[in-house]
C-alpha cells in the first residue's frame, strides 16, 4: 500500500478537474525525466477514487490474444486475377468499321463492341451455304435410295454409299458452321445466314464477359489482321494486391493469412506465396486477393500493405496503441486490479494500425488504461518520486 506522504500528492493531483490533472501531468512529466528506469521500481498500484477515475477520464478495453501480427509497410500492386481479364481480338483481317464503346465503359456479356469489314468473311460464309446445298441434296439422295431399296429396285450397297455421302456433307457443314462461330459470328448469326442465304462482309464483335473496358487499342479505319488486339476488358469484382517480399522476412506469412492495405483500411486474404526469388530485389511474390473493397481500387494502382504473421499462441496480445506507455527505455501497460491500476511491464513485438502487439504477463480476464494514461503515469511517477525521497529522508534521520 501506498505512504500517507504519497497518497497526499495523488489527491493533489486529482483535486481540480480534469483540465487541471492534465496541466499537472504537462508539469510533471518534464520534471520526472531524469529519474532512474522504473525496471528497478517496485510496482505499486495507483490506488484511484470513483471521483478521481472521472477526473482523469479513466477508460478501460479488454486484451485480445494475437494468433498474427501485421509486417511493416510493404509497396504493393493492384493487378486484375487472370481469370478475369479477357483480350477481345478481330477474328478475321479486316478494316474496323466503328467502334461503340471506349475505355473506362461498362459492357455486358454477349455486347456488340464494333463492327468489323472483313473479305475473308464473305469466302467462308460462301463455303458454308455451299456444304448446306450439298447436305440437302445428298439427304434427298437417301430418302429415294431407301424407297427403291425397299421396293427392291436397287441393291442395298447403293443405300449404304448414299448414307457415307451425306454424313461427309453433314461433317462439312458442321467444320464450316465451326469456321464462321471461330471468325466471330453468333450462333443466331449463323442460322440468319442458312435460312436468307445472304452474305455480309460485316462482322460483328462483341463482349466475351461482363466488366470494365481497360484499354482500347485501335482506332475507327484502321486496317489490322486476324488475331490483332481490339479491347482488353476485366470482371473487377475482385482484384489481386501483389507485393515482394524479401525472403529472409517470410516467415509466419502463409496462404488463408490476411493483408491489410494500411491507407484505405480494406482486408484482403493471401492466395500465393512464391517460389521464385526474383533477381531484382531479391523479394518473393505475395499475392492476396480482395473481394470486399475491391471497387475502391484500380488496376495498376500502388498502394501500401501490410501482411499478417502467425505467432505463437498465448504468448502474444494486442491491446490499443493508446494503452501503451514508456518511460526509462521500458514499456508498461496500467491494468486495473482490485488495489487500484498496476503499471505492468511488457516487451512490445509490433505496432499495427491503431494497435499494439505485446508480449508479458497478461490474460483474457485483465483489461487496461486507453484514456487517461498520461495523467495516471503523472500521478505514478509523481507518488514514487515522494516515495523515494521519503525513503531518502528516513535515512538521514537516522543517522
Amino acid at each position: 500500500m501506498m505512504s500517507n506522504t504519497s497518497r497526499t500528492v495523488l489527491a493533489r493531483a486529482v483535486a481540480g478537474p480534469r483540465r487541471r490533472a492534465r496541466r499537472l501531468a504537462v508539469v510533471l512529466l518534464p520534471a520526472l525525466a531524469g529519474l532512474a528506469s522504473l525496471a528497478g521500481w517496485a510496482a505499486e498500484p495507483v490506488s484511484l477514487t470513483p471521483e478521481q477515475q472521472r477526473a482523469f477520464g479513466i477508460e478501460l478495453a479488454p486484451v485480445v490474444p494475437a494468433a498474427s501480427t501485421l509486417t511493416r509497410r510493404w509497396p504493393a500492386r493492384v493487378a486484375v486475377p487472370n481469370p478475369q481479364l479477357q483480350v477481345v481480338a478481330a477474328r478475321q483481317a479486316g478494316v474496323i468499321e466503328s467502334l461503340l464503346v471506349a475505355e473506362g465503359e461498362q459492357v455486358t456479356a454477349g455486347q456488340l463492341l464494333a463492327r468489323l469489314q472483313s473479305p475473308d468473311l464473305v469466302a467462308i460464309q460462301s463455303d458454308y451455304l455451299e456444304a448446306l446445298t450439298r447436305l440437302t441434296l445428298a439427304e434427298s439422295e437417301v430418302a429415294r435410295d431407301r424407297m427403291l431399296q425397299r421396293e427392291g429396285v436397287i441393291a442395298e450397297r447403293r443405300l449404304l454409299e448414299s448414307r457415307a455421302r451425306r454424313d461427309e456433307l453433314q461433317t462439312l457443314a458442321a467444320q464450316r458452321r465451326q469456321v464462321l462461330a471461330l471468325a466471330g459470328m453468333s450462333e443466331a448469326d449463323i442460322d440468319r445466314l442458312a435460312e436468307t442465304r445472304t452474305l455480309t462482309s460485316s462482322l460483328p464483335v462483341r463482349a466475351p464477359i461482363g466488366g470494365v473496358v481497360l484499354e482500347q487499342m485501335v482506332g475507327t479505319g484502321e486496317s489490322v489482321p486476324a488475331a490483332a488486339p481490339l479491347y482488353q476488358i476485366a470482371d473487377l469484382s475482385a482484384l489481386w494486391v501483389e507485393v515482394h517480399v524479401p525472403v529472409e522476412q517470410l516467415e509466419g506469412i502463409g496462404t488463408g493469412s490476411r493483408a491489410l492495405l494500411s491507407e484505405s483500411g480494406i482486408e484482403a486474404r493471401i492466395v500465393t506465396v512464391g517460389r521464385l526469388v526474383h533477381g531484382e530485389d531479391q523479394g518473393v511474390l505475395v499475392r492476396a486477393k480482395v473481394t470486399d473493397g475491391a471497387e475502391r481500387l484500380r488496376p495498376g494502382q500502388f498502394v501500401e500493405v501490410q501482411l499478417a504473421t502467425a505467432t505463437a499462441a498465448g504468448e502474444r496480445w494486442r491491446v490499443p496503441a493508446a494503452a501503451v506507455v514508456r518511460q526509462g527505455g521500458a514499456t508498461y501497460v496500467f491494468v486495473a486490479r482490485d488495489e487500484g491500476f498496476a503499471p505492468l511491464p511488457v516487451a512490445l513485438v509490433a505496432e499495427e494500425e491503431g494497435e499494439t502487439v505485446l508480449s508479458g504477463p497478461l490474460t483474457t480476464a485483465e483489461r487496461v488504461v486507453v484514456a487517461g494514461v498520461i495523467e495516471l503515469k503523472a500521478a505514478w511517477l509523481g507518488a514514487e518520486a515522494t516515495a523515494e525521497e521519503a525513503a531518502a529522508a528516513d535515512g538521514e534521520a537516522a543517522h
